[in-house]
């Protein structure tokens, strides 16, 4: 780092230290969550911990009643999990790309970023993981497919495999017999690459139509509503027509796409704006209406201006208030729905794997979590599956959740751990 971006540094760290004597005491999270007012930060809080992985023997703390062993190791930042019907474990290994600073508080982002293992050359493939004995340890691994633009969410439907690629939704054919891919793919949907880059996907339950994630470019559109459109949205895609459309908007950044089985309504996890504070607004876990407008970049919690952004009035009185708060900037990533029966003590709901904060004074996040369900809403406060990701002072991280999926065998959960390179894998003591 130069003298410039040092400086920036310890500007950044003495207003850390500043605000960590305001920060919220309770997280805003639940379904009325008490959201602190939002205060500019003017320079924005930045604090990311050391990637330092995990020493030998190290491991994540796991709940009461269950344990946690390395299922897949030795990969190269893995994002997200596709467990297919035959019970190969897909894992899509990919990496934000380094780039040259836009501004002098780019230059520490970046700087920060690159320490924290959360930007440079990303492996852009797709391996496949195989647990041949069923002791709950892949023993098999191969290039499921590669040379692809930081892959990230995975669907097969049929004998059509749908690649997420952060330039658009790319179509495979798949050979059951062999469990390989058949030919170049094909693009079906071109997505404007960079910003928030991942493309998460999920088949419809009648695999008729694919829906993607699309994050958007910037904070609160800071370079023009222009290059935010399209983005900040979930897509779908009718398999059979070819058309494309947004399906809800206002999203900053839908990442984990779950259909929750009572309702079948769609849900996602999303990550909201930074820069007013360690708690506002919160991120949030929420169900997904066909032409919903959920906010960004005018509003949040609802009707909650934004005075940043200039407004507009009517979208604003669209917006949508989301189901359940998780926190703020606990950037919240993966998500899946968790039967009943999986895993003991723990009953039907969403699991959503924390990647972590970096625009709050104390960090929040770094977790593995569960939001009990019923009559198709959340019922209760969130619980740790997997915790222990943070050195105590905070200042190094032996790995960050991100991707989670149940298991081949229905009882277990698989987590991507993108700082410390391993699929984890959670189930009953």
């Amino acid at each position: 780092m130069d003298l410039m971006g040092k400086a920036t540094e310890l500007v950044g760290a003495a207003m850390v230290a500043l605000r960590r004597k305001d920060s919220p005491e309770k997280q805003a999270v639940g379904t009325s969550p008490a959201i602190p007012k939002a205060r500019e930060q003017g320079i924005m809080t930045l604090k990311m911990p050391t990637a330092a992985g995990w020493a030998a023997g190290q491991k994540p703390v796991a709940a009461a009643g269950l344990q946690v062993n390395a299922f897949a190791s030795g990969l190269q930042h893995p994002r997200w999990i596709e467990v297919l019907p035959n019970g190969d474990v897909l894992v899509a290994e990919a990496l934000q790309s380094d780039r040259k600073p836009r501004s002098l508080m780019d230059h520490a982002m970046i700087a920060t970023m690159r320490r924290a293992k959360a930007v440079g050359i990303s492996a852009n493939r797709v391996s496949l993981w195989r647990d041949k004995d069923g002791d709950g340890v892949a023993e098999h691994r191969e290039v499921f497919v590669e040379k692809q633009n930081q892959p990230f969410g995975m669907a097969l439907v049929g004998d059509t495999f749908y690649l997420g690629n952060t330039d658009g939704i790319v179509a495979f054919g798949y050979d059951h017999a062999t469990g390989k891919l058949v030919g170049n793919g094909k693009k079906l949907v071109d997505f404007k690459p960079g910003g928030h880059w991942t493309r998460s996907l999920i088949a419809s339950s009648d695999g008729k139509r694919i829906y993607a994630g699309v994050g958007s470019q910037s904070n609160i559109g800071d370079e023009g509503l222009e290059a935010e459109e399209g983005r900040a949205a979930i897509w779908e895609l009718d398999i059979e027509t070819g058309k494309a459309r947004v399906f809800a908007g206002g999203l900053r950044n839908p990442v984990g796409l779950a259909w929750e089985p009572v309702t079948n309504a769609l849900w996602t996890v999303v990550n909201e704006r930074d820069g007013l504070g360690d708690e506002t607004p919160p991120d949030y876990l929420t169900s997904v209406k066909d032409g919903g407008f959920y906010g960004w970049p005018y509003c949040y919690w609802g009707q909650t201006v934004d005075d940043r952004v200039p407004q507009n009035a009517g979208l604003v009185a669209s917006a949508v208030q989301p189901d359940y708060a998780l926190g703020g900037h606990t950037a919240s990533l993966g998500l899946c729905w968790m039967p009943e029966g999986t895993l003991p003590g723990f009953g039907a709901g969403m699991v959503i794997g924390q990647h972590g904060s970096w625009n709050r004074s104390i960090l929040s996040g770094y977790r593995l979590i569960f939001v009990p369900f019923a009559n198709g809403k959340p019922s209760g406060p969130p619980r740790d599956i997997l915790s222990g990701f943070l050195s105590p002072d905070e200042k190094q991280s032996y790995g960050r959740p991100v991707g989670v999926a149940v298991g081949p065998d229905g009882k277990s959960l698989l987590m991507a751990d993108d700082v410390g390179d391993v699929i984890w894998r959670v189930s009953a003591a």
